[in-house]
């Protein structure tokens, strides 16, 4: 069970460059978009398989399928969330601290739990969370590593391949975190 390195991570979306090229489904308006997001969903699934090579060829029909179905499935989560983040600004500094503290350590992993599982219920597998704090050294230098690689895909935007780099490559290290701690 070895780590994704930064480096590794950083050439991941490059070492299929043409797999760059699948963001320009977000163009597409609503099709697109399920497309690209069961393809992000597909993504995690091979880093979770310790699949940290390339990008994998991209399925039309498979990532329209799975994007839209686990958009639906993602409803009930989204809504949750929605209103625990909007009760929280009600409550001055706390509220803030909290919705911050939720951003970082609960939606990431939750998020991988529920890519991997494709349920409703997994989204709400709270007691998965005890591996985030089991193991938060290893959870701070995957959220720290994910921020770094955020920042400089986004400096890349300048040159277009930040975007779908930074992309395809956005839960790469919280998958690995899930595949190395979560059973």
């Amino acid at each position: 069970m070895g780590i994704i390195d930064f480096k590794s991570a950083f050439k991941y979306p490059f070492n299929r460059a043409k797999g760059l090229l699948n963001i320009l489904w977000l163009l597409v308006p609503i099709i697109g978009w399920f497309i690209l997001f069961g393809y992000g969903i597909t993504i995690v699934k091979h880093f979770l398989k310790n699949n940290f090579k390339e990008l994998p060829v991209m399925d039309l029909k498979e990532n329209l399928s799975l994007g839209f179905f686990m958009f639906l499935k993602s409803i009930p989560f989204v809504l949750v969330l929605f209103i625990i983040q909007a009760l929280a600004v009600f409550i001055p500094m706390i509220g803030a601290l909290a919705s911050w503290f939720i951003s970082l350590f609960v939606v990431p992993i939750l998020t991988i739990n529920f890519f991997k599982k494709e349920t409703v219920s997994s989204y709400f597998e709270f007691e998965i969370l005890k591996f985030v704090f089991n193991n938060f050294g290893d959870y701070l230098i995957a959220l720290l590593k994910t921020i770094a690689l955020t920042i400089i895909f986004f400096i890349m935007i300048i040159v277009l391949v930040g975007l779908p780099a930074g992309s395809f490559t956005k839960n790469i290290f919280f998958a690995d975190f899930y595949r190395k701690n979560i059973k």
